[in-house]
């Protein structure tokens, strides 16, 4: 998959590592406006203003990041689709799942855009990066378990017809049966509380990983980041971005939002440290509004 490889590790191949940049588009290409320009460690100024001239011409919007496995864009993008994991593994139904995940304003929900993303491309992802950075086999109601399990029963989404949905040539898409034999369906009741409580997870483990890939200097403009989220992958455009999300809900308060997730659900929603310092501080992304003449 484009999104992982090394471009710092490729640069050291060339004979010119300071030309050496990546240029990352998306499918499809005459459609997607977005292209992102990823920077490596020896890449020059020079060549990075060549790329953006190149996106310019192509009348691309480009945003640029440092190398980091997955970029930003599919970094965060799959913190999406394994938050809808997640809650399917807890044993919520997958239709409240998908239906949240509209509601939040993304064009799919999380397993319908799994589906189309394609299941077997997200397995083999998942299965280089444990490779790479020397992981174990993933144990029973871990994300990438569900992954493997559907990829072993030849169900690779969309492309093939068999998913999460099941795609029957000239009919509706329904969930494949099968679903609740793996992850036994325990919440198939909807509530204005459940309804609120989900919305916030999704979109929240989405801007909380926003914020540790400007905490970890991939993205280092919130600009790029919020123009990213949405022209990348359609992150709920109301809000204007992850960050602008997190600065509208209030830095401190978005914060604790997440610390109090991540006792309740582990460390994917721990806030990194550039946020517990904003916070401390008052600060915020971008600056203050000024208020309207009266």
């Amino acid at each position: 998959n484009t999104s992982t490889l090394p471009i710092t590790g490729l640069s050291e191949a060339a004979e010119r590592p300071a030309n050496f940049i990546g240029i990352h588009f998306f499918s499809p290409v005459d459609r997607m406006e977005l292209v992102e320009i990823i920077v490596g460690k020896t890449t020059s100024q020079e060549t990075l203003a060549k790329a953006l001239d190149y996106c310019k011409q192509l009348k691309k919007v480009p945003i640029v990041v440092n190398d980091s496995r997955g970029f930003f864009t599919s970094r965060v993008f799959d913190t999406y689709i394994r938050e809808g994991l997640e809650m399917l593994i807890e044993g919520i139904a997958p239709a409240i799942i998908d239906n949240v995940g509209r509601m939040t304003g993304m064009p799919r929900g999380p397993l319908e855009l799994l589906d189309d993303v394609a299941i077997d491309l997200v397995d083999r992802v998942a299965g280089q990066r444990r490779i790479d950075l020397n992981l174990p086999a993933p144990a029973a109601g871990d994300t990438d378990k569900f992954l493997i399990d559907m990829v072993a029963q030849e169900r690779w989404g969309r492309k093939n017809g068999k998913g999460v949905y099941d795609y029957p040539q000239g009919e509706p898409k329904r969930l494949w049966a099968g679903l609740a034999d793996m992850y036994p369906v325990k919440i198939s009741e909807s509530s204005p509380e459940l309804v609120e409580h989900l919305k916030q997870r999704l979109l929240y483990r989405q801007a909380v990983e926003a914020a540790r890939c400007m905490d970890e200097n991939v993205v280092t403009a919130a600009r790029d980041a919020d123009v990213g989220a949405i022209l990348g992958w359609g992150f709920a455009p109301w809000t204007g971005g992850p960050i602008s999300l997190i600065d509208s809900t209030g830095v401190a308060e978005f914060t604790a939002a997440c610390e109090a997730l991540a006792a309740q659900y582990g460390e994917r929603f721990a806030p990194p440290a550039l946020l517990k310092t904003m916070a401390g501080k008052g600060e915020r992304f971008y600056p203050a509004p000024k208020p309207l003449a009266a």
